[in-house]
């Protein structure tokens, strides 16, 4: 019997090995073997870029019809859909992205008081705070919308939790709606880092900063903390504090029953801060369209954030950005 475990079978799909003529020597054999696995390498590597390229395709197309169709509905209604509560949703917090910032709030603020069939707008606010100029511009803005249409009012109603910059932002509504359970007030400003002195020496870390200016390298983290900057820093947190108690006051007034906590930073339950005049009863959305406004029909003015900026978030394209953000935002005055 002859021995079969060297023939090759070109028939065979399970033999991968080369059909080549028995005549071409071994050098001969080798350069073609080579050749063949190099161009079915090739063509692998051909098709994996061409699908990798139509896939790429496929997700700019995807991208760019949600844009236009984000772009196209917008946020509201152009229709008529006659009397109404118009609501705008801040979520999070008080900063300069997402839905606690001004450059989104505002808008909706806009479209919702210039909406002749929205009776009022609901604020639903649910933030521990965050930004005191974010805040501020919300505000501002909140009070020059009030005086363009002073017999459109604005509630607030808080979900969890309406502490510091948010806060700040309520307290420019006519009145507060709150849950017996939510976190209500915080109304005090803080700054916060860390020092890494200490941790440097142990490592033999030696920190090297040149600048111009002799308070160039304020609250520098790698570097030790003055008594002149830290005075520093106090003053800037007491007058950012001021500017917020002004507010307050500014739009609780005679309801507001001070003491010397109110003030202080600290925070309370829904309840509480309605005996303390920092809110004015309880509620949600659907009572105070139903029971306050009288117009139980609501529409969401919200400004969303589109599929693509949301695809984007997914994989990964805010991370740099968001961890250059983080690194410096404790390094700023907060309201939270």
């Amino acid at each position: 019997m002859s021995d079969q475990s060297h023939d090759h079978d070109p028939s065979n799909p399970a033999d991968k090995r080369l059909a080549v003529d028995p005549t071409i020597g071994n050098w001969e054999r080798a350069t073609l073997e080579k050749l063949v696995f190099a161009t079915v390498q090739e063509r692998r590597a051909a098709r994996r870029w061409g699908i990798f390229f139509k896939l790429s395709f496929l997700l700019v197309a995807i991208l760019a019809l949600a844009t236009y169709y984000d772009s196209s509905i917008g946020f509201g209604s152009d229709e008529n859909l006659g009397r109404h509560t118009a609501l705008i949703e801040i979520n999070g917090e008080i900063e300069s992205q997402g839905s606690g910032a001004a450059d989104t709030v505002i808008p909706s603020l806009n479209k919702a008081f210039a909406d002749p069939g929205a009776a009022a707008v609901v604020l639903r606010i649910d933030s521990p705070g965050g930004s005191p100029v974010q805040a501020g511009i919300i505000v501002d803005e909140i009070r020059r919308l009030k005086r363009g249409y002073p017999d459109k009012p604005l509630y607030v109603v808080v979900d969890e939790m309406c502490a510091s910059g948010g806060y700040y932002v309520a307290s420019a509504a006519d009145r507060i709606y709150v849950n017996k359970a939510s976190i209500v007030g915080s109304v005090g400003v803080l700054m916060d880092s860390f020092g890494f002195v200490g941790l440097m020496d142990k490592l033999g870390i030696e920190r090297r900063l040149l600048t111009a200016g002799e308070h160039k390298g304020f609250l520098d983290p790698f570097s030790p903390q003055s008594g002149r900057h830290r005075e520093r820093a106090q003053e800037m947190l007491n007058e950012i504090h001021q500017q917020f108690i002004a507010v307050v006051r500014a739009g609780r007034g005679k309801r507001l029953k001070e003491t010397p906590e109110t003030f202080s930073g600290l925070y309370w339950t829904g309840a509480k801060a309605v005996e303390m005049g920092l809110a004015d009863g309880f509620g949600t959305v659907d009572t105070v369209a139903r029971d306050i406004v009288k117009a139980e029909d609501i529409v969401d003015y919200t400004a969303r954030e589109g599929l693509p900026e949301r695809v984007l978030k997914k994989f990964g394209a805010a991370v740099g950005n968001g961890a250059v953000s983080a690194a410096y935002k404790g390094a700023l005055p907060q309201l939270r």
